[in-house]
């Protein structure tokens, strides 16, 4: 679908017709090649000065998104009809940047929506956004080896999933099927919506009292981790957005404002989320490796029908120890001989349901299964188990890795074509090498000395 664009230099006229205060500081063009930025235009300010005020009609949230559709019934039937969809932050927000492209795609009789100061916010957004999802096959192959790759490849799937919902719920509404679907005169398509959905997850902030939400302005402000992140984003008494200035910093003229996209955030996750690594990254610190059961498991099937936990494990560097989480481990590591077992029970209304028990004690939630395990007689068998099938796993990672440099060297040429692109993957690959042979190491000598490695649980 096509887009209409605004200039940066508009920026300024539009924060001031929507009442964004700003104290000291504008957008624009950063000194380092990383785009716009948030730039300090007064001298001596000193933490915790206020930097900006967004109001709180022009923060793009769930519970904004459903005003707006309160005055915009085109908005609104478009939020009805794909259901639950549309009661998550990233369902209305994605479905709300889609019509405001709409809108202004449209001319005179055909405009649908309401206009509204985020329409023109929208046109402020650049034109492509560096994410993975739009890589090429080559470049796709670059990532081969990585954690990445099967991040990608459920993303790319999941955007399938969503835009034939989209498709599915929409296509009998006389201007969806129109302006959207129709041979010939629809214009929307997978490329679009995968747009939407890089403008949010570059943008998304979780804005403290809101959730995750989009905030005109911050979200113009780039990354910087640890003593370099400059401010700080917060929701003060009245509902609006402010960014201030972290208490012990200091500006200048020209001095750039950074925040922080989340410093616990590992390589993969910044490059997935945002298109890029930190130059000072010397770790992935963390990284996700699926985990399957073994087909001649013979409750593999029952394991699979019963666990809601991510079939896999979290591997991640902290303080220079190695350190992993992942419930479905454990059931991996246990069977029937152990005290695992699965009864088909009947409910209240009738039907059967597939129960799971360890040692008799029905299970009504896996995570709890670890804390059953480790108050039993052979915990430190079953820990041994769990670290012997998760060093096979980063092994099997590591082989996997080491044979995809083939596919490197054929993609030279698409390296030549987008450099940039090409080096920060090959910059993941070395991070995340880098964690996983100092997994399998620390894996290896504890499984060696008959000591398994605790692992660490982390709720959020």
């Amino acid at each position: 679908m096509r887009r209409e664009y605004l200039p940066s230099t508009a920026l300024q006229t539009w924060a001031g017709l929507n009442d964004v205060h700003l104290n000291g500081v504008r957008i624009g063009q950063t000194s380092n090649d990383r785009g716009l930025g948030v730039i300090a235009t007064t001298e001596s300010l000193e933490g915790p000065a206020i930097l900006m005020i967004v109001p709180s009609h022009l923060i793009l949230s769930l519970e904004n998104v459903w005003i707006h559709a309160k005055s915009d019934p085109h908005l609104k039937e478009v939020l009805d009809a794909v259901g639950e969809y549309s009661q998550t932050a990233r369902g209305a927000i994605l479905i709300f940047l889609l019509m405001q492209i709409t809108h202004s795609a449209l001319a005179g009789s055909d405009k649908i929506g309401v206009a509204n100061p985020l329409t023109e916010y929208v046109k402020f957004l650049p034109p492509k956004v560096p994410l993975p999802t739009f890589w090429s096959p080559e470049e796709k192959a670059v990532a081969v080896g990585t954690s990445l790759e099967a991040a990608l490849g459920s993303k790319l799937r999941s955007l399938d999933r969503e835009f034939t919902h989209l498709h599915d719920s929409t296509a009998s509404i006389g201007w969806c099927q129109k302006h959207w679907w129709r041979v010939g005169s629809g214009a929307l398509s997978l490329d679009d919506w995968k747009q939407v959905d890089a403008m949010y997850r570059s943008r998304a902030l979780d804005l403290p009292g809101t959730g995750h939400a989009m905030v005109p302005y911050v979200d113009m402000a780039n990354h910087a981790s640890g003593d370099e992140t400059v401010a700080l984003y917060d929701t003060d008494v009245d509902g609006n957005a402010i960014l201030f200035l972290r208490e012990g910093k200091s500006l200048k003229p020209g001095d750039e404002v950074s925040i922080t996209y989340g410093d616990e955030k590992g390589a993969c996750e910044m490059l997935f989320s945002y298109g890029f690594i930190e130059g000072t990254m010397s770790s992935a610190r963390e990284l996700f490796l699926d985990l399957d059961i073994p087909d001649d498991d013979p409750l593999k099937l029952a394991k699979k029908a019963v666990s809601k936990a991510a079939p896999g494990f979290k591997l991640f560097s902290k303080e220079g120890t190695i350190g992993w989480e992942g419930e479905f481990t454990w059931l991996v590591c246990v069977n029937e001989e152990d005290g695992l077992d699965f009864r088909l029970m009947q409910t209240i209304d009738g039907e059967k349901e597939l129960k799971l028990f360890w040692n008799d004690e029905e299970l009504l939630d896996i995570s709890k299964l670890r804390s059953f395990l480790q108050e039993g007689l052979y915990w430190d068998v079953f820990q041994l188990r769990a670290i012997a099938t998760l060093q096979g796993r980063v092994e099997q990672q590591l082989i996997t890795l080491e044979r995809s440099k083939d596919s490197i060297n054929a993609s030279k040429l698409e390296a030549d074509r987008n450099p940039s692109s090409y080096w920060v993957i090959m910059r993941l690959r070395e991070l995340e090498e880098k964690l996983m042979l100092q997994a399998y190491e620390e894996f290896e000598e504890r499984v060696l000395q008959g000591l398994p490695l605790v692992s660490v649980y982390c709720y959020c």
